[in-house]
């Protein structure tokens, strides 16, 4: 898979200098690159605690992305997915501990606690007070002697680093580390595994399944399960967690491991929050990539209790970039539409013909869905079918309380629903559309001349005309030979949307951002949406 890197080699060391060119001066580094890789606070006096992490490179922002005034004070950088050396951890904590002493805080893994240890064992042999905590807050593995350290290790670098910013001494803060680590827990679900540069992917998870409880380094998950919704997924890693949520007051924090996007970061926010498993969890850090293991599509969610000490450790400000900060997880908040926004409910009335007509036009797109998509994907951003077929949902359930018999009402009622319900350009179009129609109906318009107007009106605002590759294509033959029927009217789109195929250069929409070599031999989706409802409207007629 490309990558945007240089080469393996330096990767690590490219990735740290570009954090430093980007921090304002706030950091800077040890000069013992390539093997030495240890960033610090450019501001440090070793007057107070020094607390010192590190690790493998692959999980940023952590760790150097937490050097900061509030955290930590230095981070050892490895190479990819392997521990620092010893030489690399001495000189850190040679770097930046004075007599207050410093804290490694050391995720558990075998290599991280040898050349933490050995490192903390030589500096003590210098006379330096170090002290060191082992972070094992993984619970996918209960049975595990040795636990592995994930994403629960920024709350001690958060609370530890709190305590040490206000002058507390080693022993303060390395009792609040320990009481830290001790209570938290975390687990973590992916969806694929990670890529590690130079080295083939690893293809384990299939097709419509997730690894529940697997590592930071792209270790395989405790289990495969079936994959259905972020709800679920978001359930599952709950239940996990349960025999530690007892409502008592705990904060989660919700970690992007890597290429989860923010959108669905906050799908998975909603789902937690609005869990009856996530008891007592009353504030939330993120949802934002703490540690992460490279590009891995996936989550995890580390919680912890809240006391007032961790409250407020947790709570306080930093100027770190890569910290979310944490903040209360609450009810979402709604307030009513302003009146202008307010639409004016029409008076229901039914007709059963106008009603299967509008159903009729509705089911065709919500069946259309994939193929509009896939046509629009070679034009587009791939979601016209999805557009339609949403609104057409939302406008099914609409129908009881549309004026079906009151056509000039019910042309302006459709554009009001479309027009809340409908994203992108295509709602405000077809509102504008159907509200002029509106208009020209209550002016004493025939059906097909009132949306020929709203045609027209959609021209003067959108810009758009026959020729441009739109819609408009399909729809203007269309409504020109309405009044003859709908086999002539279908006929018309179907010959307006098949010539789009053959126009390479769009003048409207996002087809006009497209290359020639992308729209030659396709039909533009809205103007194949177009034909395929006029179609099927003759079947639906004639049948």
């Amino acid at each position: 898979m490309a990558q945007f890197i240089n080469t393996k080699d330096t990767l690590v060391t490219d990735a740290i200098d570009g954090v430093l060119a980007a921090s304002g001066g706030a950091l800077c580094r040890l000069d013992g690159y390539p093997h030495i890789k240890v960033v610090c606070r450019a501001d440090w006096d070793k007057s107070k605690v020094a607390l010192i992490s590190g690790g493998g490179s692959g999980h940023e922002p952590a760790h150097a992305g937490f050097v900061g005034e509030g955290m930590l004070t230095a981070a050892v950088c490895g190479e990819v997915f392997a521990s620092p050396s010893v030489d690399a951890v001495l000189a850190g904590i040679l770097a930046v501990t004075g007599e207050a002493g410093c804290l490694l805080i050391v995720k558990n893994y075998t290599g991280d606690r040898l050349n933490f240890g050995l490192a903390a064992e030589r500096a003590r042999a210098f006379g330096l007070r170090v002290s060191m905590v082992i972070v094992d807050d993984d619970i996918a593995l209960p049975d595990l002697p040795q636990a592995r350290g994930v994403a629960g290790t920024l709350f001690v670098h958060k609370i530890a680093g709190a305590l040490a910013e206000d002058g507390a001494d080693l022993e303060t803060v390395t009792a609040a580390a320990e009481k830290a680590t001790a209570e938290m827990a975390s687990i973590g679900m992916s969806l694929d595994t990670c890529t590690v540069p130079g080295s083939e992917k690893e293809d384990r998870i299939a097709k419509g399944m997730a690894e529940l409880g697997l590592g930071i380094h792209g270790e395989a998950g405790v289990q495969q399960v079936t994959f259905d919704t972020a709800v679920t997924a978001m359930d599952m890693v709950l239940d996990k967690l349960s025999a530690r949520l007892d409502g008592s007051a705990h904060v989660a924090l919700l970690n992007n491991l890597g290429s989860t996007t923010p959108l669905e970061m906050a799908v998975l926010t909603h789902a937690l929050a609005t869990s009856s498993k996530a008891r007592g969890i009353e504030a939330i850090i993120g949802p934002a990539p703490m540690m992460t293991s490279l590009d891995m599509h996936g989550f995890s969610v580390s919680i912890l209790p809240l006391d007032d000490a961790g409250r407020a450790g947790l709570a306080r400000a930093v100027p770190l970039a890569a910290w979310p900060g944490m903040h209360p997880l609450g009810q979402v908040a709604v307030r009513p539409l302003p009146d202008g926004l307010s639409p004016i409910k029409p008076i229901p009335s039914d007709n059963p013909r106008v009603r299967g007509i509008i159903e009729t036009c509705c089911d065709l797109l919500i069946a259309a869905e994939s193929d509009l998509n896939l046509l629009d994907a070679k034009s587009g951003d791939g979601d016209t079918g999805s557009t339609l077929a949403t609104a057409s949902r939302s406008l099914k359930t609409a129908l009881d309380r549309m004026p079906l018999a009151d056509l000039t009402q019910l042309f302006r009622a459709v554009g009001n629903e479309l027009s809340q319900t409908m994203g992108g350009s295509s709602g405000v179009i077809l509102a504008i559309f159907f509200g002029a129609a509106g208009d020209a109906c209550a002016n004493g318009h025939p059906t097909h001349e009132a949306l020929l107007k709203g045609l027209e009106r959609i021209s003067e605002v959108g810009g758009a005309r026959a020729g441009d590759r739109t819609m408009i294509d399909a729809l203007e033959p269309a409504l020109n030979a309405l009044s003859a029927g709908f086999p002539a009217a279908a006929q018309a789109a179907r010959t307006g949307a098949d010539a789009t195929a053959s126009i390479g250069r769009a003048k409207a929409g996002r087809a006009s951002y497209v290359p020639e070599e992308n729209l030659i031999g396709h039909n533009d989706p809205g103007a194949e949406a177009v034909a395929r409802l006029f179609e099927g409207l003759v079947t639906a007629t004639q049948g």
